[in-house]
C-alpha cells in the first residue's frame, strides 16, 4: 500500500511580508549572473533594491522607536506597581505593610524612634461633613508632617486616621520636640470648608534600641498614644523600655 502523502504545512500559507523585496534580490541575482546584461538592466535592478532598502529602513526605525517606546510603558507601569502595593493610596505615604517592613530593616541597624498618631475625634468629621471631607483632613494632617518630618524619618498610614512616623538613630529629645511640632502644626491647620473647627491629634512616642522587633516598637508607642487620648487627646506621650 502506497504510503499517503503529508499533509502541506500551514507555514506556505502565511503570506511573506518581504515578497517584494524578495522578488526585487532574485532579479538583481539573475541580472547580476547574467554575462550579456546591459547598463539600463543594472541601473534598474539597483534602483529598486535602493527603494526596497529605504522602506525597510524606515520599517525598522519605525519598529525601533514602538520597541522603545513599549519597554518605557512597561519600565514605568512596573514602578507604579511598586510604588501601589508599598505606598497608601490616598496619601502617597507609605502602607501598613511597607511600615513593618521598613521599620524592622532601620531597627536591625540602628536605633529608631516610633511615633504613632490618631487624629482626634475623626468619626465625627466623617459624620458631620462625609467622607470626602475625612479624605480632605486625612490629606492636611499628612501636609502637616511631611512638612516637619522632610527627609529626616518615615511617614506611614497605619489605619484610617491613624500614622506612624519612624525617625531612625533620632536621640528621644529631638524626636519629642519633633513630636511636638507636628502636633501645633496640625492644630494649627486651616482645614478648607465645610470644616469649620480646629483638628487635633494625639501622640505616643517609643524610644528603640538597635535590634528591637517592630511589635515591641510599635505596641509601646501605641499604649503611650492610649494615655495621650485618655489625658484629654492633643498632646505627646512617651512610652520607655
Amino acid at each position: 500500500m502506497a504510503a499517503l502523502p503529508y499533509p502541506e504545512s500551514p507555514v506556505g500559507d502565511v503570506p511573506d511580508l518581504f515578497q517584494n523585496e524578495n522578488d526585487a534580490l532574485d532579479k538583481a541575482r539573475a541580472i547580476y549572473a547574467a554575462v550579456n546584461a546591459d547598463a539600463v538592466e543594472y541601473r534598474q535592478s539597483l534602483g529598486e533594491l535602493i527603494a526596497h532598502f529605504e522602506r525597510l529602513m524606515r520599517e525598522t526605525r519605525r519598529l525601533i522607536g514602538r520597541s522603545d517606546r513599549a519597554e518605557r510603558e512597561m519600565q514605568m507601569l512596573a514602578q507604579q506597581l511598586a510604588h501601589r502595593a508599598t505606598h497608601d493610596a490616598l496619601t502617597g505615604v507609605f502602607n501598613r505593610s511597607a511600615v513593618i517592613e521598613r521599620t524592622i530593616k532601620a531597627l536591625r541597624a540602628n536605633s529608631a524612634v516610633m511615633i504613632v498618631l490618631d487624629i482626634d475625634e475623626f468619626k465625627r468629621v466623617n459624620d458631620e461633613f462625609g467622607h470626602p471631607t475625612g479624605d480632605t483632613v486625612i490629606l492636611g494632617i499628612v501636609d502637616c508632617l511631611r512638612r516637619i518630618v522632610g527627609e529626616r524619618g518615615m511617614i506611614g498610614r497605619v489605619g484610617g486616621e491613624e500614622f506612624t512616623v519612624l525617625l531612625p538613630g533620632h536621640a528621644l529629645a529631638d524626636a519629642l520636640q519633633q513630636a511636638e511640632k507636628m502636633r501645633e502644626a496640625i492644630g494649627n491647620h486651616v482645614f478648607a470648608p465645610p470644616v469649620n473647627r480646629r483638628i487635633t491629634a494625639s501622640f505616643g512616642v517609643s524610644a528603640n534600641p538597635a535590634g528591637t522587633d517592630f511589635d515591641t516598637a510599635y505596641g509601646l508607642a501605641d499604649a503611650a498614644l492610649y494615655r495621650a487620648k485618655r489625658g484629654g487627646r492633643n498632646r505627646v506621650e512617651f512610652a520607655g523600655q
